[in-house]
């Protein structure tokens, strides 16, 4: 072909070629747009409609001021130490202390920090009498305990931290914020938790107990979930053995974090008619009970203890769907260590002893080498903030401005 030609067709001519596509349009090309668009608009509006029902369902009151804690230095007219030996209920393995070693303010922090009990006390006989010595328990077990060694038994094998506000701070319904890191350390058990300031309906748990916070110092590969993972519960029931807690009991995961790795605000806001705990905005609730149904209702409890005992409502009386949480309460903190009430579960994760063991405190001490690295880095929950108010109408709140 000479230079400057080009190959044209001689079969077809410009503009002889037919597109019949573009003067008749597919009629279902028109849904390729309208299905995105309806999907993008619905999914507004869905997210609306969630949105205005969380902020509709978590009501604000007006409140007083009951406590704002920012730890410059220790309060004595409203924190008050406790001092045990006896486990606490659950078979816990802490000494409680009122010594610095292991509750102290540093930097406006208040830190709970537990610590290994003294060697001496537990390889040869010895005994903890704290009796004369601040003991707050009321049983002669809560004061002392003593190592044996001919039959293993030993004291106590770690000593920690445990504070209330009993004696200076309490609410009948308001709110509590706790600004809060939790621990790093393989089998602690930071809590933020509450009880009633008079047992009016009886001995736990029939005058109830509100756990805002729970949680483990493992790390969030612990199969029942490690310091990522935080828990709110409410216990009540006419006995220890009838408690219904696992009828009101919320987990809350960490995302892609933990909750040792920084601070967080946990919450709790109260009134006649709900209940509910939060994590850092209320938004963000963990547990939420409306009271639509009394306890009682709510527990199924049978009808007699395993002893035969009938079992009596004690809330019967009161005509609130509220009680027991229906009185006044005060703030607890504090690390626990080990147990022997399930909290931490036989043959997870290498847990070193076993709840029904009379040796369980032994076995745990027996392993210490192992457990007690995993506390020397963030081994001890910090507390920037406390914060109570109480809601407006009640224990002389007449205030009449909003939080």
């Amino acid at each position: 072909m000479p230079a400057g030609t080009y190959w044209k067709s001689s079969r077809v001519k410009k503009g002889e070629v037919e597109r019949p596509w573009l003067d008749k349009k597919d009629p279902r090309d028109k849904w390729n747009t309208i299905f995105p668009v309806a999907g993008l608009v619905l999914g507004l509006i869905v997210v609306g409609i969630l949105i205005w029902d969380a902020i509709r369902s978590t009501p604000m009151h007006k409140y007083c001021e009951v406590l704002n804690e920012n730890f410059t230095s220790w309060n004595s007219s409203v924190w008050t130490y406790e001092v045990e030996v006896g486990g606490y209920g659950n078979g816990q393995f802490e000494m409680t202390t009122n010594t610095d070693e292991n509750v102290f303010i540093k930097d406006g922090v208040l830190i709970i920090k537990p610590t290994l009990q003294d060697e001496k006390f537990i390889e040869n006989n010895h005994t903890i009498d704290l009796r004369g010595q601040g003991c707050t328990g009321s049983k002669w077990t809560d004061c002392v305990t003593t190592t044996n060694t001919t039959n293993s038994t030993i004291i106590n094998p770690v000593k920690s931290g445990r504070i209330n506000t009993k004696l200076g701070a309490s609410i009948k319904y308001g709110r509590i914020e706790v600004v809060a890191k939790l621990p790093k350390g393989d089998w602690m058990w930071p809590a933020i938790w509450m009880l009633p300031k008079d047992s009016v309906y009886g001995d736990w748990p029939r005058s109830g107990e509100i756990d805002i916070m729970e949680s483990r110092g493992n790390n969030k590969s612990y199969a029942q979930g490690g310091n990522n993972v935080a828990s709110s519960t409410l216990h009540f029931g006419p006995d220890p053995d009838n408690n219904g807690w696992w009828r009101n009991q919320r987990k809350r995961q960490a995302f892609h974090t933990t909750y040792a790795e920084g601070f967080n605000t946990f919450g709790i806001e109260w009134s006649e008619k709900y209940i509910f705990t939060y994590i850092n905005s209320r938004l963000q609730q963990v547990l939420f009970n409306r009271f639509k149904r009394p306890f009682w209702d709510i527990g199924e409890f049978p009808l007699a203890s395993s002893n035969g005992t009938r079992l009596i409502n004690p809330w019967k009386d009161t005509g609130s769907n509220a009680s027991p949480f229906d009185q006044d309460f005060y703030l607890v903190l504090d690390v626990a260590v080990g147990g022997t009430n399930g909290w931490f579960e036989d043959g997870k994760s290498g847990k070193p002893w076993i709840d029904r063991s009379s040796l369980a405190r032994k076995d745990f001490w027996d392993t210490r080498d192992e457990w007690y690295k995993t506390w020397r880095q963030g081994g001890q929950m910090e507390v920037r903030s406390v914060r109570m108010w109480q809601q407006e109408g009640y224990n002389g709140c007449d205030m009449n401005t909003e939080d």
